[in-house]
């Protein structure tokens, strides 16, 4: 089961949000799951991009934009997610996820190998990182809602606490000015950031062709993590986008476009 959420009547199953670009063609589709304060907006150009050889879906992962908020935010729950949205979507699916989405899909690749058919993890390693992305959250928290009328007001209060301006950006595309709120659960997102951190326990393995491409800047997935890797991606390649960092994608869209699309075609 996916997603569930209470109503009054009781808990029901609702489907992650889906971005849907293209039509089916004879590829599978592509499902891509976003990171860590993301949405599936924010990957618009690549998924219209890669829209013209596949029908390409990008998600919102539970407690992010326009999908439900729950009080679970696990790996196990989030690749459920993930699993109905391909079996509403003809049942097999390749899948990109990058650095929450990564691991999402990893988690998925190992509980519903058959709904795998290709995976590409963008910039992230099933491994528990020690630092915390909750400063983040207590940036966004300090924000005065109250008065931001645009966008820009948003992203001085946060440079005004030391985030740098890309992640201004980043971070202000899941607010809503007109509600004056974000677009993210964030008192969940603080009380799960140790699971989101780390990886889950799985036994077993995944030979489906698996692709980590990583940012030849980044220190998100090192050489001392390739044991944990093929421990459970044996078949595992790996690449890197040189000159990128952790957002490869939003970088290096070109580069991260055409390795995804060489990879899945080959």
């Amino acid at each position: 089961m996916g997603l569930v959420v209470w109503t009054s009547d009781g808990y029901h199953s609702v489907m992650l949000n889906t971005i849907v670009h293209g039509e089916p063609t004879s590829n599978p589709p592509l499902l891509i799951a976003h990171g860590l304060y993301g949405s599936g907006r924010n990957w618009g150009v690549i998924a219209r991009r890669l829209s013209d050889e596949r029908q390409v879906v990008a998600v919102d992962m539970r407690n992010h934009s326009n999908s439900a908020w729950t009080q679970q935010h696990d790996y196990p729950s989030m690749a459920d997610d993930l699993a109905e949205v391909i079996d509403h979507f003809g049942g097999q699916a390749d899948v990109v996820g990058h650095s929450m989405g990564g691991k999402s899909a990893m988690t998925l690749a190992l509980l519903h190998g058959e709904k795998l058919r290709k995976l590409v993890v963008a910039d992230i390693a099933p491994v528990t990182y020690t630092h915390s992305q909750i400063q983040f959250i207590e940036a966004m928290r300090a924000v005065d809602l109250s008065s931001v009328t645009r966008r820009s007001d948003a992203e001085q209060q946060l440079a005004d606490q030391g985030v740098e301006k890309a992640l201004q950006s980043f971070f202000t595309q899941s607010l809503d000015i007109k509600g004056q709120r974000w677009l993210l659960n964030l008192d969940v997102l603080a009380a799960e950031m140790p699971k989101i951190m780390s990886f889950p326990d799985i036994t077993g393995t995944c030979t489906k062709p698996t692709l980590f491409l990583s940012g030849g800047a980044s220190d998100y997935v090192l050489p001392e993590h390739r044991p944990a890797i093929r421990a459970l991606f044996p078949t595992a390649r790996f690449a890197k986008i040189p000159g990128a960092g952790h957002w490869l994608h939003a970088e290096k869209p070109r580069e991260f476009e055409a390795s995804v699309r060489a990879f899945l075609n080959a």
